[in-house]
């Protein structure tokens, strides 16, 4: 097994193997029904590790013929489109049939280009990772962002997710070296599901340099506030809760980033749902959908907010949150999952239970009335976020995983057979 350091030492670079099957770096445009907070994590993530002298190579399924093999995203950083399926969009619910040949593809590339640790992102890559390591016995390490069972409880027939994800999450986190949780809800969700592997918990980070206070913001129509909501649409995010808060809180606008591209919105079926329900709620004339935006165009979305509306039905992490924080806004948050840890109740943000229209309209009110509240919790929230959530710092400590992950394994082969 390689012995290269794994904490910054000289010496050669850590060479990592992240493998991320359905979300690529690469994709701009975020909101969409599989294109989110994965995207934007592999790539900062995997960004933040070469800058601390790691080579990254970032595996992801092919899904257009046009694409070239390998991508030079940043310095460090090498994105490889895997052949494993067709060469279009698939839904990552209908990919598993397909990690058998995306597994077999993942050993080739590593006998020819040997990493020091694989990190697997989302319970497919882990299981295509597993596959692809065992025989070479390199360790693996797991980030689910998000859990089978948590999403199976919260939407129950409505799930969409294969019939044997949750088994098959269990045996990950049952094999991998260790799993890297995104929250302290993470954790104990694991620890339910009688999870022993080690488990260490480093949540998602944000870009500092981009989401800031300072800078150009969306311009706003006179005379009202304005709440923004960055998310896919669909339903568990709780855009509709929102939109049916607004009934209650008056001269506000509601502008919502996510979705189909811009020039798509009009003809978008969950757009045209939503809007059904603003009519509904008579509040159509202020609520305003602008589509998917390039993720380097949100910043400039958030900070012509008053405040930020992060309510889903359940959430692994909730980056958004953190990026609103980042730009010294304030938000108001579902008290699920990672929003727990990242959003402190009434100190960078309000607390609301999910599903509760009522809830959000009332801490909306609360908010919006009060701007001198507005301007502390966004003041406590760009702290928090400027101490905590920078991504070298996220790197760190993944390195600090990867490192201790390589040195029990070495430990362990250096004692032989039990």
């Amino acid at each position: 097994m390689s012995q290269r350091p794994a904490r910054g030492r000289p010496g050669p670079a850590m060479r990592i193997a992240m493998v991320s099957e359905h979300a690529s770096p690469l994709v701009a445009n975020l909101g969409g029904v599989d294109a989110g907070g994965q995207n934007v994590f592999v790539a900062d993530l995997a960004t933040a590790l070469a800058r601390r002298g790691a080579e990254v190579t970032v595996h992801t399924r092919r899904d257009d013929a046009s694409l070239p093999n390998r991508v030079n995203m940043c310095p460090g950083v090498l994105v490889e489109h895997v052949n494993a399926g067709p060469p279009e969009p698939v839904s990552k619910d209908l990919l598993p049939p397909y990690m058998e040949e995306f597994a077999q593809r993942l050993r080739r590339a590593w006998v020819r280009r040997r990493p020091d640790v694989v990190h697997a992102h989302f319970w497919m890559s882990g299981r295509a990772s597993l596959a692809a390591a065992r025989l070479l016995e390199l360790p693996v390490l797991q980030t689910f962002h998000a859990l089978g069972v948590v999403k199976r409880r919260h939407q129950g027939t409505k799930d969409t997710s294969p019939p044997e994800r949750i088994a098959a999450e269990l045996e990950i986190a049952r094999s991998a070296d260790r799993i890297l949780a995104t929250s302290s809800d993470e954790l104990f969700e694991l620890a339910r599901l009688g999870v022993e592997s080690p488990i260490s918990v480093i949540p998602c980070g944000v870009d500092l340099d981009v989401f800031q206070p300072a800078g150009p913001a969306a311009p706003r129509q006179h005379g009202l506030h304005r709440v923004v909501i960055v998310s896919r649409l669909v339903e568990r995010k709780g855009v509709g809760n929102v939109i049916s808060a607004l009934a209650a809180v008056p001269d506000c606008e509601l502008v919502v980033a996510g979705g189909p591209s811009p020039e798509m919105v009009e003809s978008d079926t969950e757009v045209r749902r939503f809007r059904q329900l603003a009519r509904a709620m008579h509040v159509e004339h202020r609520v305003h959908f602008v589509g998917a935006l390039h993720h380097h165009q949100v910043p400039w979305l958030l900070r012509s907010a008053d405040a930020v509306a992060c309510v889903p039905w359940y959430e692994p992490f909730g980056m958004v949150a953190l990026e609103a924080m980042a730009c010294g806004v304030p938000v108001v948050a579902s008290a699920v999952g990672g929003l727990v840890d990242t959003v402190v109740d009434g100190v960078t943000g309000v607390h609301v239970p999910p599903r509760r229209p009522d809830e959000v309209a009332l801490a909306l009110r609360t908010l919006l009335r009060q701007p001198d509240l507005r301007a502390s919790m966004g003041a406590a929230g760009l702290q928090r976020a400027r101490l905590r959530y920078g991504w070298d710092a996220i790197a760190q400590a993944t390195l600090a995983a990867y490192g201790a992950v390589c040195e029990e394994r070495a430990g362990r082969l250096a004692e032989g057979p039990a």
